[in-house]
């Protein structure tokens, strides 16, 4: 019995199997794949963090970085407010500018740069008409060049009344008024060039772009020389937010109201945070610096440094699109001035060259346009070149610091020279984001170094003895 039973168990799963067999003949391709699917959960694949996964998508990460940002922030704020208490004042500020005596230097000293505007447009205008030779020509520019960057630090120590803001503002406008003075000079100079090659039939200049409106047809008569040697044309370019002079400058086609009214708002509230937060957070945090400083106490030297790159830096993105966003569409609005291109993507700079190259567009047109490419056209070398152009920049920072401070230490000046060694280094051993990290730390730590030096010597200069 046992073994018939055996038996029919045997002939039945052969029975089951044969069935089954014969099923799966009948069985669709998708079905049968379906099923062996489901008997399968392993796939050969990379970890999402492995660099071989080519996974890119991080915005969780990313929100939540910018998360702990503003909670880290927020505690820092909230601890200065419960140690310091609310430090705001714009009427502090305000009295840097408008208390009597303290703002009439500085605005005299802005007044008197129009002795230079006019004084350029009329030596022009001799040279157009051949009144003075080029030798002449060039020998004057030479002395009213020299004046727009000499007289205003004569003034500074001459004038005790002056205050460091007011005079970081005059000097600020005279080494703008020198740039374009010299972008003025070269142009027009470029022009008679010109016009000795073709007499009778004016031709444009590569500096004078055609100007179309939105349906391609011509906006407006075009300006030729010396046609452009005008008390209109000459203020416009001194008031436009450019350094590069041109004959016809790209307009747009009307003023956008709206576009105009938000850069406005922007000016006024970025302005009012700005002063907020120096006062509330750089203000303490400086103070607490100085003795560190003088105790040469080098582990409390650096954790103040750390706690000051937060607020610098913040304080330094803030100012960046107060400046060349808001501000300086504002007034290219207000003028109808076309070309917009005051900035480019910076923040994804992979080399320190990158970085200076797009972070100030006006100033880097200048540079290699009457910098730059004349040097180049000498036969100067290219690295000689771009050393001369960061030699130039350096001394600009300084001029801006030390005088306005009255004291001549050169931090400014090493700290710009210090990016040569530093781009050769980024540009040589790291790359992608490596370099990118690189370029995002010497704006963070390089800063900050300079604001505690330039502030421990002018608190020693003027303040050392008493204490």
């Amino acid at each position: 019995m046992a073994e018939s039973g055996g038996g029919a168990k045997r002939r039945k799963k052969t029975l089951q199997r044969v069935q089954s067999d014969a099923h799966s003949e009948g069985e669709p391709e998708e079905d049968r794949a379906s099923g062996e699917a489901e008997l399968r959960c392993h796939k050969l694949q990379e970890s999402l963090l492995s660099s071989a996964s080519g996974y890119s998508n991080y915005r969780g990460v990313l929100n939540w970085c910018v998360i702990m940002l503003v909670l880290g922030n927020a505690r820092l704020f909230l601890e200065n407010i419960i140690k310091y208490g609310i430090l705001v004042d714009p009427i502090q500020v305000v009295s840097l500018f408008l208390k009597d005596p303290y703002s009439w230097p500085s605005l005299c000293l802005v007044l008197a740069s129009n002795i230079f505007i006019l004084g350029s447009l009329h030596l022009e205008r001799r040279l157009a008409s051949g009144c003075f030779p080029e030798r002449v020509g060039m020998f004057l520019y030479a002395v009213i060049l020299t004046s727009i960057l000499c007289i205003p630090v004569l003034v500074v120590f001459a004038v005790l009344s002056i205050t460091p803001v007011g005079s970081v503002f005059a000097l600020t406008v005279y080494t703008l008024l020198f740039l374009k003075l010299y972008s003025y000079k070269d142009v027009n100079r470029w022009c008679r060039e010109r016009r000795l090659v073709q007499v009778r039939t004016l031709s444009r200049t590569q500096s004078a772009p055609l100007m179309r409106k939105v349906n391609g047809d011509v906006g407006k008569q075009e300006v030729t020389y010396p046609g452009n040697l005008t008390y209109k044309d000459i203020y416009y370019f001194v008031l436009a937010p450019t350094l590069c002079y041109e004959l016809n400058f790209p307009r747009s086609p009307r003023i956008r109201k709206r576009f105009l009214l938000r850069r406005l708002f922007e000016m006024l509230f970025i302005m009012q945070l700005l002063v907020g937060l120096i006062q509330q957070w750089m203000v303490p945090a400086i103070q607490n610096s100085m003795k560190p400083f003088r105790d040469m106490d080098y582990s409390r030297i650096i954790e103040r440094l750390l706690k000051m790159a937060v607020p610098n830096h913040l304080i330094w993105l803030i100012f960046f699109y107060w400046f060349f966003h808001s501000s300086m569409n504002f007034v290219a609005e207000l003028m109808r001035f076309g070309d917009r291109e005051f900035y480019r993507d910076w923040w994804n700079s992979e080399t320190v060259t990158y970085f200076w190259q797009n972070w100030n567009i006006p100033v880097h047109k200048w540079c290699i346009r009457h910098f730059y490419k004349p040097m180049m056209r000498r036969g100067v070398p290219r690295w000689a070149a771009q050393a001369a152009v960061f030699f130039a920049s350096a001394f600009f920072h300084e001029y801006l610091v030390s005088v306005p401070l009255k004291m001549f230490r050169l931090w400014a000046f090493m700290g710009m020279m210090s990016q040569l060694p530093l781009a050769w280094f980024v540009s040589r051993f790291l790359r992608g984001n490596y370099g990118n990290a690189a370029v995002w730390i010497s704006l963070m730590i390089g800063q900050p170094i300079a604001v505690l030096m330039y502030v421990h010597d002018y608190y020693i200069l003027n303040h050392g003895i008493r204490s």
